[in-house]
């Protein structure tokens, strides 16, 4: 049982092998079941049940992660935070659930399904797969965060608007100064803005530092459009 908590895992991730494949199909299942049931999570003791159950597995994610970190004795400051994009988002998926407040959604739904659907397509495990702690919930806390969002497009109607796009990446890079500052003041590197990350990543394929921050704004921006694109669609159809 401890071998699920160790430091190095005893085998390695292999991306797109049967276990990553299925933990996609069964995140997209959960999706696909939640829009089915979305009538009968609009009921008001149901909704409570699903929203308040989803918000604390969310928040228990983050905390056993830090837990873990300490556990296996790499927690530091300058990296360990909840800081990290993931991290924010997590939190604040979690905080929307709760409040189910406008403003919030506009920043989670792109940031935080955008972000969280890159990662769990390729994610950054490398020693660690099913059943080994830093997979399950690797997958929990990105899954969750698309789960939560999806939840509150079917059941709560949210729908974002052309404009919210471009309030995301405005607040989005708001926090990227913020971090920014952080890391000076703490010699960090959350949000890999100081520099690459150690493993391989995307942003190899972009440039040096600090060249691949523009690419990556350009990558960020699209991708906001392009989640926002299946709202388009239906708007369209509705005015038609």
């Amino acid at each position: 049982m401890s071998d699920l908590f160790i430091q190095d895992g005893s085998q390695p991730f292999i991306l797109f092998s049967l276990t990553h494949l299925l933990t996609l199909f069964v995140i997209i299942a959960v999706c696909f079941g939640m829009y089915i049931m979305r009538k009968q999570l609009k009921k008001d003791l149901l909704n409570k049940i699903f929203r308040y159950s989803l918000a604390v597995t969310l928040l228990f994610s983050e905390i056993s992660l830090m837990w873990w970190l300490n556990y296996i004795g790499v927690w530091s400051i300058q990296d360990s935070l909840p800081l990290h994009l993931s991290s924010l988002s997590l939190l604040l998926s979690s905080l929307l659930l709760i409040t189910r407040n406008y403003k919030l959604f506009e920043f989670t739904y792109f940031v935080g399904v955008g972000s969280a659907l890159q990662a769990m397509i390729t994610p950054d495990l490398h020693a660690y797969t099913f059943p080994h702690f830093r997979y399950v919930h690797f997958f929990i806390s990105h899954g969750g965060i698309v789960v939560a969002n999806l939840f509150i497009v079917f059941v709560e109607g949210f729908r974002p608007s052309l404009k919210s796009v471009f309030k995301a990446f405005l607040y989005l890079n708001s926090y990227t100064v913020f971090i920014f500052i952080i890391n000076l003041l703490l010699q960090g590197n959350y949000m890999y803005i100081m520099r690459k990350p150690v493993n391989p990543s995307i942003l190899d394929y972009l440039g040096p530092w600090p060249i691949y921050i523009i690419p990556l704004e350009v990558i960020t921006l699209a991708t906001f459009l392009l989640l926002y694109i299946p709202f388009y669609f239906v708007k369209f159809k509705q005015e038609t």
